[in-house]
């Protein structure tokens, strides 16, 4: 029996291991390709930014890769034991099926364990770090890397070109100053200037020598010239960090923090004084409601992220029947199944966020339903095969 339960958990755990790597990938790109990799294309962030901050995001999008994970290496494995009739062998010896998978079934409530500590601390925490870093890339990756030979419109109310940049020193510049969005005030070329970030301004400042510009004057008339010139301009694209991460960026200590203080707050909002009984119900009621409507979305992120950690379990006792019931070996079949399973099951998570400012639909229950359902539907399945039914 050691031998095994040796044998199925290498071979769960070698399945878990590449499926997880391979979501993590696919999830990084989904996540990185817009913001992350557009930075690196440009030359306006090094390669170890970019490591850094993908590496931020894995602890992010494990969330969602462990228990897709789990749930597509159980539809693998025990549809391909099923299919060499290794499991038809196993029962023939006169194991069950439950003695079987006991070992597969305390990795995935370990796996539970993992997903909690990640889902309640480490993925929101690592998520506002992430955005953190977008946040000082707008502003100090400019200070170090602008792209040579692109026209940049980050500034705001210029055009800029820089043929050549080295460490705050320009060559073959080009500025297009703009009245509005089309029209076009003042262009000035030189071939030498300095540019200089102001982090905490979130400004430029352009220094451009022996340049020659032609003005247009507002009766239509160009006016050349030549000269210095000194520029002062904002970042088009400077985001400041806010003191309080989003909703869906809080740890799980934060939430209820935040969730008891806002209840503290409504009992507080207004004198009960020198009210009758009518008025006193009713006011109680009044602030109950308001109250709840405010509350909602974080007690919904609360009980979103304490559901959410036991997926990988849920997951495991539906993807072992299924397996055993399709019994095929091909790795299309099992992904296929594996993404319509995630599908419904993330279809009630969105339900239960659309949701969260209507209080009187309990939207954070309906978070719990997949949960639920998938359990007692993996439970029912797992019985049945048991049974050989």
């Amino acid at each position: 029996m050691k031998t095994l339960h040796t044998y199925l958990t290498r071979q769960v755990l070698a399945s878990l291991l590449m499926t997880v790597a391979v979501f993590t990938f696919v999830l990084l790109l989904g996540n990185a390709l817009k913001e992350v990799l557009a930075l690196l294309v440009n030359r306006q962030a090094t390669l170890g930014l970019v490591v850094q901050a993908m590496g931020l995001l894995i602890p992010f999008v494990w969330v969602f890769a462990l228990p897709m994970g789990m749930l597509t290496a159980t539809l693998l494995i025990f549809g391909r034991l099923s299919a060499d009739q290794e499991l038809t062998a196993v029962r023939a010896s006169g194991i069950s099926l439950l003695s079987l998978i006991s070992p597969i079934l305390l990795l995935s409530l370990l796996l539970c364990a993992v997903s909690a500590l990640v889902n309640l601390e480490i993925a929101p925490r690592c998520r506002v770090a992430y955005k953190n870093l977008l946040a000082n890339l707008d502003i100090g990756v400019a200070n170090v890397f602008i792209p040579e030979g692109r026209f940049l419109k980050d500034f705001d109310g210029y055009i800029f070109y820089a043929g050549k940049y080295r460490g705050g020193n320009l060559q073959d510049v080009i500025i297009v100053s703009l009245k509005d969005q089309t029209n076009v005030d003042q262009y000035i070329r030189a071939p030498r200037g300095t540019l200089v970030m102001d982090r905490e301004k979130g400004e430029a400042t352009l220094s451009l020598y022996d340049s020659s510009f032609v003005t247009l004057s507002t009766n239509g008339v160009f006016s050349p010239g030549m000269g210095d010139f000194r520029i002062r301009a904002p970042l088009k694209r400077t985001r400041k960090g806010s003191s309080e991460p989003r909703i869906s960026d809080m740890t799980f200590t934060q939430l209820m923090e935040k969730w008891q203080e806002l209840e503290q707050s409504f009992r507080r909002s207004a004198p009960l004084n020198g009210l009758t009984l009518d008025q006193l119900l009713e006011r109680k009621k009044e602030l109950k409601k308001t109250g709840e409507a405010a509350t909602t979305p974080y007690r919904v992120q609360v009980h979103e992220q304490v559901a959410f950690s036991f997926a990988c379990f849920g997951f495991t006792l539906v993807g072992i029947p299924l397996g055993i019931r399709v019994r095929r070996r091909e790795t299309n079949i099992g992904i296929f199944m594996a993404l319509v399973l995630v599908a419904i099951y993330y279809s009630f998570i969105m339900v239960g966020q659309a949701l969260d400012t209507r209080p009187e639909y309990a939207p954070h229950l309906i978070v719990w339903l997949p949960d639920f359902l998938f359990q007692a539907v993996g439970a029912v399945l797992l019985w049945r095969a048991n049974r050989g039914i």
